[in-house]
């Protein structure tokens, strides 16, 4: 047996230069051995540090700005289970095609259309031949601009996430490594399921859900393609010289005291109403929202729940009865913590500003009645001007009156 004072040969490198941990008789050094990571985990580690890290570049890179054709557009490459490619056309809707199976989507959102480019197609119908190969040239310039981008932000994203984790420049090459080998399986998956024909049959969302019976599908489009050339024309002409005549407006300049207030009536069961008001008070922050009546069609309980979205909106909602709502849709709205339900001139102080407002006495949702010169909404309208009169004489003015009927509201004049 070798003597206890004498190195033991099974003292490992790390042990050197310290005495060795002692056994509890005392009599031999013990060794020490650190547990080291079986593969499967080890790979695992990996591959959870190249995804977030391919995420976050993809997060950095952001959007890549790009012209397609009149309108100015941003593409945007986002992880997905799916695939595929959305449009957006705030606060239109969207449409979306089944153009790719991958692990990567392509958002394109469309920023505006750009009055020169469509004065040029105006100015020159003969260019409108053309539009089609110039859509294209531009996607694909675009797409392409955006895949250099998103390589470049994946690899330099999976590495310098693998270096800070592990510490190690050969574990943090791996994983730049890996990230570029996975977003090259992702693309050479989508140029293998790529459909061209996927524009032929998109999904509509929001407003746009109604474009088929306004523009026909796509398939007729591409069939009568000389008709849709003639009315794109003419749109775009419209849209141009709504452009000149807005560039010669006077330019809105807030002060941070300015008050955002979106007025919106006769919904009439409209289901795209709530997806245009969300996306408005998003896009210009708006302070509060008034609605002067006539949500409904019938005012039954049976179209309660088409009020749902109203609770869900992030400002506050002021509402007077039309004639085609009853009063139990009244009671249904006010049930919402968002929603001041105003009647019988009542006032009320929403978002810095004092609103007052009547209910339609009037509920004829079978149109039966014609409510032009009905004596009820004169009455309404004088019991509103009354009440607008007593908040004045007690100090508390009321900035905004609101009734459904113009004959009542004239009263308030």
């Amino acid at each position: 047996m070798a003597d206890a004072t004498e190195e033991s040969p099974r003292r490992t490198r790390a042990h050197r230069g310290r005495p060795a941990p002692k056994s509890p008789t005392g009599t031999a050094p013990l060794l020490t051995v650190r547990p080291k990571a079986g593969p499967l985990r080890r790979w695992a580690g990996l591959t959870a540090v190249v995804l977030l890290g391919a995420w976050l570049g993809l997060l950095a890179v952001g959007s890549v700005g790009a012209p397609v054709g009149p309108m100015d557009t941003r593409m945007t490459l986002r992880p997905s289970l799916t695939g595929g490619t959305k449009i957006n056309v705030s606060p239109l809707g969207a449409l979306e095609l089944d153009s790719h199976v991958a692990p990567l989507r392509l958002d394109v959102d469309v920023d505006r259309l750009d009055p020169d480019r469509s004065a040029a197609l105006v100015q020159n119908p003969a260019l409108f031949s053309q539009l089609g190969d110039e859509v294209s040239a531009d996607v694909q310039d675009g797409t392409l601009d955006l895949a250099l981008r998103s390589v470049t932000a994946v690899v330099v994203g999976a590495t310098a996430l693998g270096l800070i984790v592990y510490r190690r420049p050969r574990r943090a090459l791996a994983a730049g490594g890996l990230s570029l080998a996975l977003l090259a399986s992702c693309g050479l998956a989508a140029y293998a399921t790529w459909n061209p024909k996927s524009v032929l049959e998109p999904k509509f969302s929001g407003l746009l859900t109604s474009a088929p019976s306004v523009v026909g599908n796509a398939r007729s489009i591409v069939s009568e393609f000389d008709v849709y050339q003639k009315e794109l024309a003419r749109l775009v002409t419209n849209m141009t010289k709504l452009y000149d005549a807005t560039s010669t407006l006077p330019a809105y300049q807030p002060d941070p005291g300015t008050l955002r207030v979106l007025h919106v009536s006769d919904i009439h069961l409209n289901p795209a109403a709530w997806h245009i008001i969300e996306s408005l008070v998003e896009q210009y922050e708006i302070d509060v929202i008034i609605d002067s009546g006539d949500t409904m069609d019938h005012g039954s309980a049976a179209e309660n729940a088409f009020l749902d979205p109203v609770g869900r909106l992030d400002a506050p909602y002021v509402w007077v009865r039309g004639n085609h709502d009853s009063a139990a849709t009244q009671r249904y709205l006010g049930k919402f913590k968002n929603v001041r339900v105003l009647d019988h001139g009542k006032a009320v102080n929403v978002g810095g500003l004092r609103i007052a407002g009547i209910g339609d006495p009037a509920y004829t949702p079978d149109r039966s009645q014609e409510a032009a010169g009905d004596p009820g909404e004169v009455a309404a309208g004088m019991k509103l001007a009354a009440e607008l009169r007593r908040q004045a004489a007690a100090g508390t003015p009321v900035d905004i009156a609101v009734a459904h009927n113009p004959v009542a509201a004239k009263e308030t004049d």
